[in-house]
Parts: structure tokens; C-alpha cells; sequence
């Protein structure tokens, strides 16, 4: 089958085996990708969590119908059209948990769909879960004009969030964010954002800050986050290490809390998608969560579709099609 690797001459399109399913395994016919920025990184050979380097093939989202069930899969049968996250997504074939996967909403097409695993349970797990975020209270989501910022402005709305506050360093998007549920708008690169934080708060800081910049504004977030609130490290868009004012995070008693899926054993995702399915996913189906797709780009041109990525003006997400 055709597939996006990563090989020995970069990332490229070539002929690898098809995956054979075992155990709770589904092996789903790709009809769409959604690209992430982790995927960019690894199409220069980088490291994301056990998976990157020569011979991986790429991709960690996507959408399909169901070709062949595991002896121990449940939920799902042959011909189902499902939506997915794991390893290996840029591929005409992939292997997924049948625990990992959604069904496809009635009338929803295979692109839209694409668009949304990463991003409703990313963030529903950080906003939710670990950010007991509760109505009423105040949000702040740095990088909100990504894919997964997008959902968590609107997660955070649906959920009941008072104020909702985005970041975007690109003016354009800025701009943008009051149509996917912020309120305010900052410029994270302006060094007067804390002070309009404060300012929405009446002086008290946010209740939540969902971070994916951290390194540069770390102890910014502190300044912006109330006494008791919360941080969860979802990303480092803006780097991995930063100074880090200890006595702030300590007068102010912050909980910091970091996530990712890259350490979570198969049952954490398992219920992680569970939760999603039982919370969010009337809104899912009736399309009040959502994400805009900022372009398609068909398989034979994926490195394309790399290139508008890495360009970065883009605003939703960018899918690939098979």
C-alpha cells in the first residue's frame, strides 16, 4: 500500500506493507488525515514520544470505514465509518484500538471528520479532566488559533465559561477567535497581555489557563492565573524550557498540571475517549463543535500540504484526502 514515511531520504511517499489486524485492533481504509503539528516535526525525522526516525510511517489522525476487526475488538464491525487517532495515519490502511475511534456523525464527511479526534479528546481532557474547568469561571487558552485551540474555546463555552480569553500572536487570527467562542483576544508577544487578563478578571487572574506556548510565558501565566487556579501544560509551541519563577507559582498555589498521550497506557486513552463520547458528543453530532478546514490537499500531494503548514498562516486545520 502507499504511505507517507519517513525514509531515507526525507519524508516521502513509498510502498509498505499493509498492517495486519491482531488482538483489539481495527484496520481501517484511510478516506482522510488531519494534519498536526507533531507530524511536522517527525517529516525531519524528530522524535514524538516512541515513534519518528527512518522507516515510521507518519500521521496520528484520520478518517475511514472499518476493513477488518480484531478477534478482541468491540463496538465496531466491518463497513463502519469511524474516525481515529494513533500511529501511522498517512497510509491508504491503518491500525487503530478499537477503543481510540468515534463513529462518524450521520451526514458528516470523511475531511470533517478528520479534523476532530486529536482535538476533542485533547481537549476535553485538559479543559475537563484535569482543568476541572466548572461554570463560571474564567479560561484562558494560549494558542487558541490552532486546530485544537479552535475546540478548546468551544469546549470551554459549552461548558459554561464565563470569560473566554484566546491567544494569537498573528493578527488575522486574532481577529478570528470571537467566532469559535473567545470573548478577548490578546497578542501573547504583547507584554502587556497579563495586565488585560487582569484587567477582565477585575484584578483577580483567570481561573484555568490551557497552555500549549509555555516556555516564553511561564511566569507570565503565573502573573495571570488567580490564587488557587490552574495551569495544564498541553503544548510547547514556543519552546520546551523557560525560566520559572517558583516563589509565584508558590504564593499563588497554583496546580501545574502537564499532559500528554504519549505516556498514557492504552486503557487512560481508552477512557479518555469514553468521556468525550459521554459529555461532549451531542454537540459533536450537531455540529456545535467544530473545526474549519483551511485547506485540502489530495495524498500525492502531502508534501504540499507540509509546506502550508510550516508556512504557518493558516487558520483551522489542513487535511489530506485519499
Amino acid at each position: 500500500m502507499k504511505a507517507f514515511i519517513y525514509g531515507t531520504h526525507g519524508a516521502e511517499i513509498s510502498d509498505v506493507a499493509k498492517p495486519q489486524v491482531k488482538g483489539p485492533q481495527v484496520l481501517v481504509q484511510v478516506r482522510a488525515c488531519g494534519l498536526n503539528r507533531a507530524d511536522l516535526g517527525m517529516t525531519k525525522g524528530h522524535a514524538h514520544g516512541s515513534a519518528g526516525g527512518a522507516g515510521t510511517v507518519l500521521g496520528m489522525e484520520w478518517a475511514g470505514e472499518v476493513a477488518e476487526i480484531g478477534p478482541d475488538a468491540k463496538g465496531v464491525k466491518v463497513g463502519d465509518r469511524v474516525m481515529g487517532s494513533g500511529a501511522a495515519a498517512f497510509a491508504e490502511y491503518a491500525l487503530a484500538d478499537y477503543g481510540r475511534l468515534f463513529h462518524i456523525p450521520a451526514g458528516m464527511d470523511f475531511s470533517e471528520a478528520a479534523t476532530l479526534p486529536i482535538a476533542l479528546t485533547t481537549m476535553h481532557n485538559a479543559l475537563v479532566t484535569n482543568g476541572d474547568l466548572r461554570p463560571g469561571q474564567s479560561v484562558l487558552i494560549q494558542g487558541a488559533s490552532s486546530g485544537v485551540g479552535l475546540m478548546s474555546l468551544q469546549i470551554a463555552k459549552l461548558k459554561g465559561a464565563r470569560t473566554v480569553i484566546g491567544s494569537s500572536t498573528n493578527p488575522e487570527r486574532r481577529a478570528r477567535l470571537k467566532d469559535f467562542g473567545a470573548d478577548i483576544a490578546i497578542d501573547s508577544r504583547d507584554p502587556a497581555w497579563v495586565d488585560e487578563v487582569l484587567r477582565a478578571t477585575g484584578g483577580s487572574g483567570v481561573d484555568l489557563i490551557i497552555d500549549q506556548i509555555s516556555g516564553p510565558v511561564a511566569n507570565q501565566n503565573l502573573a495571570a492565573t488567580k490564587v488557587l487556579g490552574r495551569i495544564v501544560n498541553v503544548g510547547r509551541l514556543g519552546g520546551s524550557h523557560g525560566d520559572f519563577n517558583f516563589d509565584l507559582h508558590a504564593a499563588r498555589r497554583i496546580h501545574y498540571i502537564g499532559v500528554t498521550f504519549r505516556t498514557r497506557s492504552i486503557e487512560e486513552i481508552r477512557d479518555i475517549f469514553t468521556q468525550v463520547k459521554n459529555d461532549i458528543w451531542p454537540a459533536v453530532e450537531s455540529r456545535k463543535l467544530k473545526l474549519p478546514i483551511d485547506r485540502t490537499f489530495a495524498f500525492a500531494d502531502i508534501i504540499k500540504a507540509f509546506d502550508h503548514m510550516e508556512a504557518n498562516q493558516h487558520l483551522g486545520k489542513i487535511v489530506v484526502t485519499l
